[in-house]
């Protein structure tokens, strides 16, 4: 079985003191798979929202590199894929871009706080929200 693909947020929240960051690194501990879309939306986050400067975020950007088993690129392929799973889950492209990565890694989870928790897609990925059981 491969790894599971982390969402950006699951990025985001690792290097936070949100009570959702606890839960994010723990599934960094574990054996994962990026998009090289999650590393670029993390790093537009990272600048834009936590106030990281950019030798924190390439830092940020290596280590998650170093963690993750495989990161996947996106490519014409995986674009196709992801229009098509637009259309027929009503995804957004930059959520469809992500099932499409997972999808082309042999994935069977992908955990995002973004997207409908226990939606199996074509019949082979789960997505699952890691952040359901915490505290309000």
């Amino acid at each position: 079985m491969t790894a599971p693909l982390l969402d950006t947020n699951i990025l985001v929240y690792a290097f936070t003191d949100d009570l959702r960051s606890a839960t994010a690194q723990t599934l960094l501990s574990e054996p994962f798979i990026l998009s090289v879309q999650a590393l670029n939306e993390f790093a537009n986050v990272a600048w834009r929202k936590l106030g990281m400067n950019w030798a924190e975020i390439r830092l940020a950007i290596g280590d998650l590199g170093t963690l993750a088993t495989a990161i996947v690129p996106v490519d014409k392929e995986c674009n196709s894929l992801a229009l098509d799973l637009a259309a027929r889950y009503n995804f957004s492209v930059f959520d469809a871009l992500m099932i499409a990565t997972a999808l082309q890694a042999g994935s069977e989870r992908c955990f995002s706080e973004d997207m409908q928790h226990g939606l199996v897609v074509d019949g082979r990925l789960t997505i699952l929200n890691p952040f359901l059981n915490l505290p309000a």
